[in-house]
């Protein structure tokens, strides 16, 4: 026998260890490794933690490869390796079915098996026997595959096999919106086989998607054909929503130790050391014990108080899992991987005794590490009572094999038989490190010679589409549907990428076929679809958007991304460059844009620093030509080259009508006039927004009636016929081109489909009854509606102005529908009203009339850009969204929806209001881009009610412009799209702002900050600020008077709360019978169903919140929990009692607050306070819910501020529920 080193004896220790407790257990048909010598199931997951040990032994021999029989030895340990991998591949092709349906479904019964027959690879329960969806295990083993094919191992054997995976691809790409059942097989942890979205599963996607792009699956032997493509941008949306969700796991697991597995070895999917390290923190407080980790809180897995006979737990039983929950020594092997990777040996060193302390020997002496530790059921209260106070006993397998590979792993690196790099070939470990900056590289192409002249006099150098060839420019839809060739295979039926989506990651790449190279130009700028695209600032701030989010997400990519935009005829306005676009292209000369590095260029130059990525899979693989382009991608490009994108609308330009006519056309016009403005359902003044009363003041404004006032004596809507008769009361003369409403005088024909649901608004006089929304057709209507078609086609030749047009078109689609065929000609084809509609949009696009486009649109039923992604960026990253007018119209959207869905759903919420179901689509839009490159403005919000947004703008607007709120609404309505994602930001961000009109009817706004636009633009008319009572303050008083009211009316509206609310009110129910807020009552029991950081319980109490109409008062509540939580928080009684009724405090402060307005003679004296009002005189100042206004509008802080009164309210409430006899001990903090 020959000697050997100490390495050498050392190794072929661990090689005994392994092949006796790993090597032995591998079947030798299938490769597999069953869970236990009794149970052959064979795990996915489980069998790839196993076989790390394997392939890490492989590598330290090959290392020391000095004999023979060590050669010998790597390679026998490198096919254990190759044989696992290849025995699971096989098991999912047999379910190759379930992948190509589940691209499309992402159902959990459509899901690949989670574990098979390790006999015969064959399933071995049914698809709804078992929470199959488990897209962490199928990451995994596409991340393991990734970095053992670039350790050199040969595992996929042919292009079929490729095609396989890259459709597994595929089946992963939606993992950021896809709930499963994560990595205990559970979903929530009721365990009623609930899918959720779990932070590990999107963790081990992201690291899957990262490590499978442009990865040579032939190892150093492939060639273009056997190269995975992945969309950058897929795995992009699973960082955003990862670094949205950490430290939490889902909505039922505030924090998970299966989390150590994506944070550190093996997936190494978070950039943010901060954010490691925060995750790393919380499972070692929260979940570390003397005997490992536990998994999550409340876990009930061989619990000793578990029932043993049923699956599932009762939601008020979690409870009693507390502080007893099973310990996992595997986390104590995590945590030494992820210590080895950051070189922190006292760490190592620390954990290792740890594990080694707890771990069991078998007959040979081999240590061995056991799946978990218990505490004897006779210990249980004393362990709850004391929790770390009791010994615990092993269960389950022993050993518990996953543990016990990666616990081998940390021994080879701990002995330097290993080093970091060799188990992380693929280098993700540094995904966390400093990367030099970004420079985005951008090409401005011009659509023709006209344009580009009209760019260099600005001095901006830009070549035509013609001069870029033989580069081709193209939309991004053309690389969409390129995309769909990718991973197709006939022969296992496998149909290639179902998504359209392509986003700004994936066209910053430049691609080449052949030997042709192709440019895309983003998916957010494609003008035939979007009618946001036609506003050239928002175009300009989209842009800077991009650009910023290039510079932070561009990693992994060789190259550099290039923008690629187009000028085209669509931008002019008038004929001109918008000076938007202008000052954009000025700032990308200077080389710095926001603080995000850029060059401007040719595309030419661009070539050798650019990212390309080769579009092999074109080729007509299958049919044995993989160099020759496939026929129908041929084809399709052929047609796609950019052809002219101006098209001229001719139908309504037409000369006007003989004198005679005029009369009798002009009369038509009248009556459909309006017609538009009275399918509008933004409601500004009525109650339920609590702003009555607010011109009560000297100078009170006429409203003007609504058309959906009551008549005050009948008590229904005024028909035509009344308002005919007002009309001629009132001899109004007609002219100019403003949109009256109905009751104002001019008589209108009102016809409109039966079946839309009633909007949510109040008459505003005391009696009136609600008016129903379907109006009825009158006589009249029905007398001429034969005769009066033909006069309104005239009158729609010969009108000049937009809005007219606009109106008997909206007339015409209500009567006739949108395929009636007006009659009209053009080049001798009948022309339908949609045709006129669509002229309509377009010269309503030219001009800016944005009210009108946004009608249009919502008539023509035009969608804004990817709705159905924005909804689902919002819904991931925990925020959950309501469309339409609240109280009584909202629709929840809890779970993403396909976009057809989403658009019916908007268009149910709003009726026949065309105009705020677009603008609800464009404000989701704007929402998701802000909480994309701005999530901080979305703290402490959970639920986005859009309705709501959308009247408080109103409310701005109509604050702003002391106009009232039909006014506002149409102001609303009419401001460009870049001006309306202005609005929503300050609303959101809160800043004040001011409004400068910039002709046009339009408006723009701008920070208050800005010196140059003072007090005086903040076009406020004295004597009408909010409470409209002192005629005499100057104008900052005015403007600062309401400061308040309208910073809890914006909290409110936006649902924000304090920081912690949640978690305290959790602690504020644990110490009395219940909350009561609207009559909803928030049970006690929710304590014992939820964890206190839980999403659910947050939800739970967010669902009451909402039920309060008015924001204001609605803030004045959540004040109100936070005095409670104060209470609780100090200690200053040991229980609160029975259920709190939460108004009561409110109302109780509001009491406490006049009568101290009385005995200082403050403001409130002039209304609620006056001294011989009764009871019913909290409606004098209209203040919402019957609370004085002065109190809205009360600092929380300082003497008189909200939080005293409510302080003092509670205290009151306290003094009824002690007991009487015991002496009061009251000290002051």
């Amino acid at each position: 026998m020959r000697t050997r080193s100490n390495s050498g004896v050392r190794l072929d220790y661990y090689q005994r260890v392994v092949h006796k407790l790993i090597l032995d257990h591998q079947q030798p048909v299938t490769g597999l490794f069953p869970a236990s010598p009794h149970n052959d199931h064979a795990w996915i997951r489980d069998n790839l933690y196993c076989i790390l040990a394997v392939w890490g032994l492989s590598m330290a021999f090959k290392k020391i490869a000095d004999q023979d029989e060590d050669r010998a030895k790597t390679y026998e340990l490198e096919q254990s390796c190759v044989k696992l991998m290849r025995g699971l591949l096989m098991a999912m092709m047999q379910q190759k079915e379930k992948v190509e349906k589940f691209k499309s479904t992402q159902h959990p019964l459509d899901a690949l098996h989670a574990k098979y027959s390790s006999a015969t690879g064959r399933t071995v329960v049914k698809d709804d026997e078992w929470g199959h969806l488990q897209i962490d295990s199928i990451s995994l083993y596409l991340l393991i595959l990734a970095q053992m094919t670039a350790s050199g191992l040969q595992i996929v054997f042919s292009l079929d096999e490729v095609a396989f995976i890259q459709n597994l691809i595929f089946y992963i790409e939606s993992a950021y919106c896809t709930p499963d059942y994560g990595i205990w097989e559970r979903g929530d942890k009721t365990n009623h086989g609930l899918p959720e979205l779990n932070a590990s599963s999107i963790g081990m996607a992201k690291a899957a998607l990262e490590a499978m792009n442009e990865l040579d699956l032939f190892g150093a032997r492939g060639g273009p054909s056997s190269v995975i493509h992945v969309l950058a941008d897929e795995a992009q949306k699973c960082q955003a929503v990862l670094q949205s969700m950490l430290p939490r796991e889902s909505n039922s697991k505030e924090l998970d130790s299966g989390l150590l597995s994506i944070i550190s070895y093996p997936a190494f999917a978070v950039d943010d050391p901060q954010l490691i390290a925060k995750t790393r923190d919380a499972i070692v407080i929260k979940l570390q014990g003397k005997y490992g980790c536990k998994r999550f809180l409340r876990d009930g897995h061989k619990n000793p108080r578990e029932d043993p006979n049923r699956l599932y737990y009762e939601p008020w039983e979690l409870r009693m899992f507390e502080n007893i929950e099973c310990e996992w020594p595997l986390f104590f092997c995590y945590l030494i991987l992820d210590y080895c990777f950051q070189g922190d040996k006292a760490n190592v060193s620390d954990y290792t005794q740890r594990l080694e302390k707890i771990m069991l020997r078998n007959d040979d002496g081999i240590k061995l590490v056991p799946e978990l530790y218990a505490v004897p059921a006779d210990k249980a209260d004393l362990e709850q009572h004391e929790p770390g106070s009791q010994d615990r006993i092993p269960l389950g397998r022993c050993p518990f094999i996953w543990a016990q590979s990666l616990y081998i792993l940390g021994k080879l690196l701990q002995e330097g038989f290993l080093a970091v790099g060799e188990l992380d070939p693929l280098n993700r470990r540094l995904c966390s490190e400093k990367k030099p900056d970004v420079v985005v590289q951008i090409v401005i192409l011009a659509e023709d010679n006209e344009i580009r002249d009209k760019l260099l006099e600005y001095d901006l150098h830009a070549q035509t589409i013609a001069e870029v060839a033989p580069i081709e420019v193209q939309p991004a839809r053309v690389l969409s549907y390129l995309y769909t060739y990718l991973g197709r295979n006939k022969k296992l039926g496998l149909s290639g990428r179902k998504s359209r989506d392509v986003g700004i990651l994936s066209t910053s790449k430049l691609y080449s076929l052949n030997d042709r190279i192709f440019a895309f130009t983003p998916q957010n700028f494609d003008y035939e679809e979007y009618y946001m695209s036609r506003d050239p600032a928002l175009l300009a701030s989209t842009f800077m958007a991009n650009v910023a989010f290039l510079g932070m997400s561009w990693k992994q990519m060789l190259g550099r991304p290039t923008i690629t935009l187009l000028a085209t005829q669509y931008l002019l306005d008038q004929g001109r460059i918008p000076m938007a676009m202008i000052t954009t292209m000025k700032k990308l000369k200077s080389g710095y844009i926001n603080g995000t590095r850029v060059t401007l260029g040719n595309l030419g130059d661009f070539l050798s620093t650019s990212a390309i990525t080769n579009l092999s899979f074109l080729g007509s693989q299958e049919d044995g030509y993989p160099d020759k382009l496939n026929p129908r991608v041929q084809s399709y490009l052929e047609e796609h080259l950019l052809k002219s994108l101006s098209s001229k609308a001719s139908c309504l330009a037409r000369p006007a009508a003989g004198g005679g006519d005029r009369a009798r056309a002009l009369r038509r016009r009248m009556s459909v006039r309006g017609a538009i403005r009275k399918t509008r359902s933004i409601n500004v003044d009525s109650e339920t927004l609590g702003m009555e009363g607010e011109y009560a003041g000297p100078g009170k404004l006429e409203r003007k009636p609504s058309w959906l006032e009551v008549d005050r004596a009948s008590g229904r809507s005024p028909s035509p016929e009344d308002a005919r008769k007002k009309f001629l009361a009132n001899e109004v003369v007609y002219g100019g081109t403003s949109t009256t409403s109905l009751g104002a005088g001019t008589p209108t024909i009102e016809v409109t489909r039966e079946q839309t649901p009633s909007p949510p608004k109040e008459g505003n006089s005391p009696g009136a009854a609600k008016a129903p929304r379907a109006r009825v057709a009158s006589e009249s209507a029905s007398v001429y509606a034969e005769q009066e078609t033909d006069e309104l086609l005239a009158a729609l030749r010969e009108t000049e102005s937009l809005d007219e047009q606009g109106d008997i078109l909206q007339y015409l689609v209500d009567a006739h529908g949108l395929d009636f065929n007006t009659g009209m000609l053009d080049n001798g084809r009948a022309v339908t009203v949609r045709e006129l509609l669509k002229a309509l949009y377009e010269k309503a696009c030219a001009q800016k009339l944005w009210g009108l486009v946004r009608h249009t649109a919502g008539m023509l039923g035009k969608r804004v850009e990817d709705l159905a992604k924005a909804v689902t960026d919002l819904l991931v990253r925990q925020k959950q969204i309501t469309v339409g007018m609240p109280p009584s119209n909202e629709h929840t959207i809890t779970a993403p929806l396909p976009e057809n869905e989403l658009r019916q759903l908007i268009h149910l919420a709003y009726g026949d209001d065309e105009s705020t179901a677009m603008l609800t689509q464009e404000l989701l839009v704007y929402l998701a881009m802000f909480i994309r490159t701005e999530p901080q403005l979305f703290l402490e919000m959970l639920r986005l009610r859009v309705g709501l947004i959308i009247q408080v703008m109103a409310t701005e607007l109509s604050r702003t412009l002391s106009c009232d709120g039909e006014e506002a609404s149409e102001h609303l309505l009419n401001l460009s799209p870049f001006e309306m994602k202005n609005l929503l930001y300050h609303i959101l961000s809160g800043k004040e702002f001011a409004i400068n009109s910039v002709g046009r009817g339009n408006f723009s706004i701008v920070s208050n900050k800005s010196t140059r636009y003072g007090k005086k633009s903040q076009i406020m008319l004295e004597g009408q600020s909010l409470q409209g009572n002192i005629d005499t303050a100057p104008l900052g008083e005015a403007d600062r008077q309401g400061q308040w009211l309208r910073r809890r009316r914006l909290d409110g509206a936006l649902n924000r709360v304090p920081r912690d609310f949640y978690p305290r009110v959790w602690a504020v129910l644990e110490k009395c019978q219940g909350l009561i807020i609207q009559g909803k009552i928030l049970q006690p029991n929710l304590t014992q169903e939820m964890t206190s950081g839980e999403l659910k319980f947050a939800l739970a109490v967010e669902t009451v919140l909402n039920s309060i109409p008015q924001p204001e008062y609605r803030q004045l509540v959540v004040e109100a929990l936070m005095v409670l939580t104060l209470v609780v928080e100090c200690k200053a009684v040991g229980h609160l009692g029975g259920a709190i009724t939460v108004e009561h405090l409110v109302h109780k402060a509001n009491q406490l607050f006049l009568d101290e307005q009385r005995r200082v003679g403050g403001d409130a004296t002039l209304c609620c306070a006056k001294a011989e009002a009764g009871a019913g005189a909290a409606l004098l100042c209209g203040g919402a819910a019957g609370v004085c206004q002065h109190l809205y509008d009360s600092a929380p802080s300082g003497s008189f501020g909200t939080m005293t009164h409510l302080a003092r309210a509670a205290a009151a409430l306290l003094l009824e529920r002690l007991p009487h006899d015991a002496p009061l001990e009251c000290a002051i903090t």
